[in-house]
Order: C-alpha cells, then structure tokens, then sequence
C-alpha cells in the first residue's frame, strides 16, 4: 500500500479592501489634485528662495534681466563673496550679537518668567501687564533717549547696545516662558518644595528640565531676531564697519554694488545658512515647545 501524502491547505487569499485598491491606483496627479492648496502655498514659499538661487549663480551681465534661468551657471560667485567682503568678520560680529543675546535673556527671563508663573506676591499682576505693555511698545519710542544713553557710556560704535539691555531680560521672551511655565504641574513644585528644595533649586532641578522645549522656543525666537536685527546695527554702528553683522552688512553690500545682483543673492544665501542649520538643529524642540506653549491666565 502506498500512503498518498497530504499537502499542506494553502492560506487564503486575502483580497485587499477598496480603500488599499484606491490608493494603489491613485496617480500623483490625483495626489497634486487633492493637495492643491497645499502645493500652491508650498510653491509661493519656495519660489523666491529659487529666485535667489538662480540670481546669485548667473552672470553679472545677466542678473538683473529679464532672463529668468541662467545661461551659464557661475558657481564661483560664492567664493567671490569672500573676496569682496569680509564676510568671516561680519558672521563672528553676528554669532557674538545673537549667542550673547540669546544667552543674557535666558539668565534674566528664566527666574523673571518663574517668579511670576509660580510665586504668588502682590503686585505680580501689574508687572505682568506691563511686561505686555512692552512688548506693545515700538522700539523707535525709545531710540533717542537711549542712544543718548549709551552714547554717554561711550559704547555707541559696538554691538554692546544690543547686548547688555537683555541682561534685564526681554519682555516677549518672559511672557512666552510665563506661558510655557503655567502648563507644568504644580504638584511638581509642591513635591520639590515638600522634600526641602527653595525656589532656586526647585526652578534648577524641577522645573529647568521639564522646559526645555519651550526654553528651546523662546532662544530661537530671539536668536532670529537678533540674527535679522538691522534697526539696531544701523542705529549703533553704522559709523563701525568693524562692529557690522551679516544684516547690516548685507545691506551696504546692495548699496555699494548695486549693479552686482548676482553677488548680492549670493552673500543671502550665504547669510541664510547658519539660520537653516540652527533651526533644522533645534527643529523638534521649537515645534514642541511652540505647541505646548500654553494661554494659561
């Protein structure tokens, strides 16, 4: 007798649903179609950032025409940038103006934003309406009497003008941070300060490391601004060409060449680039702290 062997039942064959067929089938036209909005705000976005780009690799003869695409491409035209301006001078006045800025307003705003998200004294209220009140007020209300300031210190012609008024921290900064702070529970707080901790160390060894996203936020918040800053530079040092940053240099760059548009697109992008880093860097933490950032009264 010869024993018949059994082959093993074959699974059955899971057809896909409609849904998986659809998106099979679907083309990126159909894709474009139903992200046209998106796409369209995308392209607006983009679409001077590629401007630059093809301005700054054309010629000089061609920049500044009614040709859109180069006809050659003149990748040296970055490199010039460096010949013509000293572009490492102008990017170290930048770092010094935006690190320093960015790192006085965390020593003052930080324990500022604390004290009024989590002590309770009298008259907090009113210090809070006028931090907003400052943030409401222009900045050239106050450039005469405090160039008249500083020009009597003597520290007018530098980037110290910039700098030193952050040490008494930046309203915007405290106020987002005051937000950002009210969103941590308080039973945190109550626990540090049940087992002993004071306010410094609560604030150090509590509420510090819970805040980093929003802490993240508000410093790169004020790095761009410092970063972008031109208002400031041409008030304080424009007669320096050895205290300028990238904002003001840029600016002067476009004056004195006004013809160069193919240099001057270069310099941007090149001044565009430790933003992009700093952000991409930090990307995840600015979203995060943005988001969590609460309205808390």
């Amino acid at each position: 007798m010869t024993a018949t062997a059994t082959r093993p039942a074959r699974p059955p064959r899971v057809r896909p649903t409609s849904s998986e067929q659809g998106r099979r089938r679907r083309s990126p036209v159909v894709f474009v179609a139903d992200h046209a909005l998106l796409v369209a705000l995308a392209v607006m976005f983009l679409a001077p950032f590629v401007f630059v780009l093809l301005t700054a690799v054309m010629s000089p003869q061609q920049a500044g025409t009614a040709f859109a695409w180069p006809t050659s491409w003149h990748w040296e035209n970055f490199a010039e940038v460096f010949h013509k301006l000293p572009m490492l001078k102008y990017f170290g006045n930048s770092f010094l103006y935006a690190g320093l800025a960015t790192a006085f307003m965390l020593v003052s705003s930080v324990p500022a934003a604390y004290a009024l998200a989590r002590i309770q004294f009298r008259g907090s209220r009113l210090i809070l309406l006028a931090i907003i009140g400052a943030m409401l007020l222009p900045p050239q209300v106050t450039s005469v009497p405090l160039y008249v300031m500083w020009s009597k210190a003597g520290l007018t012609g530098s980037l110290w003008p910039l700098i030193l008024p952050n040490l008494l921290g930046d309203a915007f900064s405290i106020f987002l941070l005051r937000q950002f702070f009210l969103t941590i529970p308080r039973e945190y707080t109550e626990a540090a300060r049940i087992d002993g901790c004071g306010e410094v160390r609560t604030l150090l060894r509590v509420v510090l490391p819970m805040a980093r996203p929003g802490i993240a936020a508000t410093s790169i918040f004020l790095f761009f601004a410092s970063w972008n800053d031109y208002y400031g530079p041409l008030l304080y040092t424009s007669e320096n060409e050895s205290a300028w940053p990238v904002s003001y240099a840029l600016a002067q760059f476009r004056g004195a060449r006004s013809v160069d548009w193919n240099l001057t697109m270069a310099a941007t992008l090149i001044a565009m680039v430790p933003v992009v880093v700093v952000f991409l860097a930090a990307q995840r933490s600015f979203v995060r702290g943005v988001t969590l950032t609460g309205v808390k009264g």
